[in-house]
């Protein structure tokens, strides 16, 4: 990881992006077909809300694993655990590295998991923004 200035303006960008892309991804329609992509842009959204923190921290990082575990160590309370998101992170890489093609269930567990996680981490990071 390399030390910079926090940048506000970034992770503000950031988050919108993330935003964006996640309700497109959610406006897909389902089926076994679709779940590899609408895995992989779940993750990377979430992704992009741990880059944001890395931002607002004046860190950045070199790989997924740091975004990741920004937002486990996060101190807010969600409806499942923070650590579903790093289930994702694995299947992305299966996906993108060994070719594992998802199911629609899956895709439908990582849709709960940003309904349980995605918009609380949003607003904390934006209150964040604020603070």
């Amino acid at each position: 990881m390399r030390i910079k200035r926090p940048d506000h303006k970034n992770a503000k960008s950031i988050i919108e992006a993330a935003e964006k892309d996640l309700r497109f991804t959610l406006s897909l329609k389902i089926t076994n077909n679709s779940s590899s992509t609408i895995i992989r842009n779940i993750y990377e959204s979430f992704r992009m809300l741990g880059d944001a923190i890395l931002v607002l921290k004046g860190i950045e990082s070199q790989d997924h694993l740091a975004p990741i575990n920004e937002l486990l160590n996060l101190n807010i309370k969600t409806v499942r655990s923070l650590r579903t998101i790093d289930n994702l992170r694995r299947m992305r890489h299966n996906i993108n590295y060994y070719g594992y093609s998802p199911s629609k269930e899956e895709a439908e567990d990582a849709i709960s998991i940003v309904n349980a996680c995605f918009f609380t981490i949003l607003k904390k990071i934006r209150k964040d923004l604020e603070d």
